[in-house]
């Protein structure tokens, strides 16, 4: 069993204050960057981080992709909702975003 919580809608994220999340013209994309290094962000996940910026709830972000991503359909809303939990969940495990209080 996991030490770590499963991640809940109602909970809000915010990106650690250990990295830096910003767009980076050299690498056409958007970046972490951190003491040991950088991580190059596909669009997908670059989309998740914008919005772990502590006010949107999990569920909020869920909704805002499926508008972006004009997700027709309960298949297509419960894969990107999956998405985003696994995405957020990597995330947090590796220290890029921590819950909001």
């Amino acid at each position: 069993m996991s030490d770590v919580p499963a991640i809940d809608s109602s909970e809000r994220f915010e990106i650690n204050p250990l990295f830096m999340f910003r767009w980076e013209e050299t690498q056409n994309a958007f970046v972490f960057l951190y003491p040991e290094g950088v991580v190059k962000l596909n669009d997908t996940a670059a989309e998740i981080l914008k919005r772990c910026t502590g006010e949107a709830t999990v569920a909020d972000i869920v909704r805002d992709l499926s508008r972006q991503y004009a997700a027709d359909g309960p298949e297509a809303g419960t894969r990107i909702e999956n998405g985003v939990r696994n995405f957020l969940e990597v995330s947090h495990a590796k220290g890029w975003i921590r819950r909001k209080a």
